[in-house]
């Protein structure tokens, strides 16, 4: 069974318990590493977010189903106070616990439900290749973007792309998608080249260093748009049964010359940081 089925199977078996994100990992049989990146990929949401609102979900249902005690409902819900929950149940769905028990219902309440197992698919990968990889300078554009709000990550390329080949030191011929400083809210994104050093990166550039790194190289060889289902599938059905773990290093997505930024097409590779 795959990470994230084992976490939302824990999940819902347990919110009501005082649960953590190691918790989480531990139930799901990953490491807290792997489940953050896992869950994110896979349901465009922190884990944690994810167990907040249903947390507060089930609180609103109890509320609209007329639960006279709203402190007992609070700490069901894993809040020791009443305005603890009171901000959180505001934050989740712009009312407070009184409103919508006084309303009797949770109809125009944006509820966040179970997440069912086989409303996840499932992609094919192709066996990865090994590689020893060597430290590299990366110069180019990047923003945090936290998981489900990654639409920005496009533009990022558009703006790198009138820079590709013109940058002083440039090791030409492959771009690199970088993501790094992963936690369990989202991640830091940079579209960029190598360079040989970064004094010719243009000032409003970000500089990263990638430490030389064993990887497992997968294929995707489909649309751009597609390349989500084999990330996805990386993190929840190749990595949990390979026998190695995911190194907290810079997983780099590399776009050869046979990659068409127009078009989308031409596939691109996966590196992913191993160890084990």
């Amino acid at each position: 069974m795959d990470p994230v089925v084992k976490a939302l199977w824990f999940i819902e078996g347990n919110s009501s318990r005082d649960i953590t994100l190691d918790d989480i990992a531990a139930a799901a049989g990953v490491t807290r590493f792997h489940m953050t990146r896992a869950f994110g990929d896979v349901l465009h949401r922190p884990v944690m977010r994810y167990l907040r609102a249903r947390r507060l979900s089930e609180a609103a249902r109890a509320l609209a189903d007329g639960a006279p005690d709203i402190l007992a409902v609070a700490l069901t819900a894993g809040y020791g106070s009443h305005e603890a929950f009171t901000r959180a149940f505001r934050d989740q769905f712009g009312l407070t616990p009184e409103q919508v028990r006084g309303k009797g219902s949770t109809q125009g309440i944006e509820m966040v439900e179970p997440i069912l197992m086989q409303e996840i698919g499932k992609t094919e990968l192709e066996p990865p290749r090994f590689l020893d990889g060597r430290a590299m300078l990366i110069a180019g554009f990047g923003k945090r973007f936290e998981y489900g709000a990654m639409d920005g990550i496009p533009q990022l390329w558009q703006r790198l792309q009138p820079h590709l080949g013109h940058i002083p030191g440039e090791v030409t011929g492959t771009a690199y998608g970088v993501i790094v400083n992963t936690d369990d809210k989202g991640f830091d994104y940079i579209a960029g080249a190598e360079v040989s050093d970064f004094s010719g990166a243009a000032e409003e550039m970000m500089r990263i260093r990638v430490p030389a790194q064993r990887y497992a190289v997968f294929s995707h060889r489909g649309h751009i748009t597609t390349m989500r289902s084999t990330m996805d599938a990386i993190w929840r059905d190749w990595l949990p049964n390979s026998g190695f773990q995911a190194a907290d290093a810079p997983l780099l997505e590399c776009y050869g010359p046979e990659f068409d930024p127009r078009s989308g097409y031409g596939g691109l590779e996966i590196w992913l940081p191993v160890k084990g």
